[in-house]
């Protein structure tokens, strides 16, 4: 296995291209590829990068899949802190780097623009409520860690995991962009709110704690249901 600051850079790298590529796309290129098409974006990041990096650190790219993968079982609680700190600093790069290209472009309203951050209420692209907001990310992500569990599992095909995990982050994008953005990732989350102003860096702590609640809940959830477990 390579070392922690071999992967740590691979989650760096990883996190700073799914906040480029994802938050990117919905930034600077929003009003031509519309909402399926920054879904996709994201979802390309992941696969792209799982397959680039996966064999580095496991391509997290997320403090709550790490934490899920930890609560599953997967992952060591020793290396949680080094990960979580890597894919925050990659995001917030990142964040950086899109706001320096977005200000090129004369007119540029960073406010109106919302820079891709989450909400719920007033700061919901489509105003949803605080507690469906909230819902949408607990449930979506438990359901991405079951997904990127099951994949990863050793009885899945091999090979596969990248794309399976790739669309099923496509499609938690395409079902809650509306309601809050779609966040599932608190890295992503942060990357962009200190850009993007005050209500959504007051909003911050709600996706940290409820994409945690969801990756625990569904790594929990894999490692206690569906997990092969080692007959004695």
């Amino acid at each position: 296995m390579p070392n922690i600051a071999r992967r740590m850079g691979a989650e760096f790298f990883g996190t700073f291209w799914l906040v480029l590529g994802g938050c990117g796309s919905a930034v600077l290129a929003g009003a031509y590829i519309g909402r399926a098409g920054v879904s996709l974006a994201f979802g390309l990041t992941v696969l792209t990068m799982a397959y680039a990096i996966g064999h580095i650190s496991g391509c997290h790219l997320n403090p709550a899949v790490s934490l899920g993968l930890w609560a599953g079982g997967r992952f060591s609680g020793k290396d949680l802190v080094p990960y979580i700190v890597a894919q925050v600093a990659g995001a917030m790069i990142a964040g950086l780097v899109i706001y320096v290209i977005a200000s090129g472009l004369h007119g540029f309203d960073l406010a109106a623009s919302g820079f891709a951050a989450n909400g719920v209420g007033s700061a919901s692209p489509e105003k949803y409520r605080v507690i469906p907001g909230l819902v949408a990310e607990v449930v979506m992500t438990g359901m991405f860690l079951l997904v990127i569990m099951g994949a990863t599992d050793k009885r899945a095909p091999a090979g596969l995991a990248p794309i399976a995990i790739g669309m099923a982050l496509t499609l938690i994008h395409l079902i809650t962009i509306p309601v809050t953005n779609t966040s599932v990732n608190p890295a992503r989350s942060t990357g962009v709110a200190f850009f993007a102003g005050t209500i959504y860096i007051q909003q911050l702590w709600m996706f940290w704690v409820f994409p945690i609640i969801g990756g625990l809940g569904g790594g929990l959830i894999y490692r206690w249901l569906f997990a092969d477990k080692e007959k004695a």
